[in-house]
């Protein structure tokens, strides 16, 4: 297999050329999987065009496009690192870069600092209130890798992360955070508990054996109960939104789409069989999608 003999090169001290060891970074922030920058960059959408009515200023949407990238991409990085020990004894981890070897500690912590400083760059770019919130997001996207380690709640600190691209888009715009932007970021927030919960069902087993931390585990048999339960939340702090935007009918058939889409992801995962749950996962995508295209098309009108 191709990971022993990385391990064998790196040992006997042979550095791979640039083009070999850029291809091992992307793995790593996994630019093959985009589906994080997807979910990172949803609420951030809808916290943009809410906050520009409609129609928020290009350069900054632009900003936060490639800041979304970069900053899920540094996640990765990090988190990577903090699973350093625990990835090679899970089967869906088992191959990534530091697992095999493919990437040193170090080689993943410098790609981490170098991606949050470009993130950081462009934020300065912006006012200076944008760039004092802009720590905030470092800071969670720092943490949340370790804190599978002390709570069974990691997945709230994922939410609070890319959540937080909410009140710095509405602070970007606005120069505030009202309080329709705090109700987005709560919608955020359990969104992000949903969709992690149901990507944290497919390790389960590997998680118990090993003594990580995750909601799937705390919430046990009543999984399926409380992910719907945070479902229904989560769409009525939506409706609440559109309210306090001043929404209309495309935004709530947007909605109602997501709705339907939010009872598919409980199908999916009825029988809790791993490759279902992850599909639920994956489906998050979509449901984030048609939720910025009603808001898109609502303010068209």
């Amino acid at each position: 297999m191709a990971a022993p003999e990385v391990k064998l090169n790196d040992l006997r001290g042979r550095r791979p050329p640039w083009p070999e060891r850029l291809r091992r970074y992307a793995l790593l922030v996994r630019l093959n999987r985009p589906i994080g920058i997807f979910l990172l960059m949803w609420p951030a959408l809808w916290a943009l065009w809410i906050a520009g009515g409609g129609h928020p200023r290009w350069g900054v949407v632009a900003i936060f496009v490639l800041g979304v990238v970069l900053m899920r991409s540094a996640g990765c990085a990090i988190n990577d690192y903090a699973d350093r020990h625990i990835d090679g004894r899970v089967e869906r981890t088992c191959e990534r870069p530091l697992a095999t070897g493919m990437v040193t500690p170090r080689e993943a912590l410098g790609v981490f600092a170098v991606l949050s400083l470009l993130a950081f760059g462009l934020v300065l770019l912006l006012d200076w209130r944008t760039v004092a919130m802009s720590v905030v997001a470092v800071i969670l996207a720092a943490v949340y890798p370790f804190m599978k380690r002390y709570t069974h709640l990691p997945q709230v600190v994922l939410g609070a992360a890319f959540g937080w691209a909410v009140p710095m888009a509405f602070t970007a715009l606005r120069g505030e955070v009202p309080p329709v932007a705090w109700v987005l970021f709560a919608a955020t927030v359990i969104w992000a508990l949903i969709y992690d919960t149901e990507y944290a069902m497919v390790d389960r087993e590997d998680d118990l054996k090993i003594g990580v931390k995750s909601t799937a585990i705390l919430f046990g048999r009543r999984d399926r109960l409380i992910i719907g339960l945070l479902q229904v939340v989560m769409l009525g702090l939506l409706v609440w939104v559109g309210w306090l935007a001043g929404r209309d009918g495309f935004y709530y058939a947007g909605l109602t789409i997501a709705a339907v889409l939010a009872a598919r992801q409980q199908w999916m995962i009825r029988g809790r069989e791993p490759a279902q749950c992850f599909r639920a996962f994956l489906d998050n995508n979509t449901f984030g999608m048609v939720i910025f295209l009603g808001l898109f098309l609502d303010y068209l009108r």
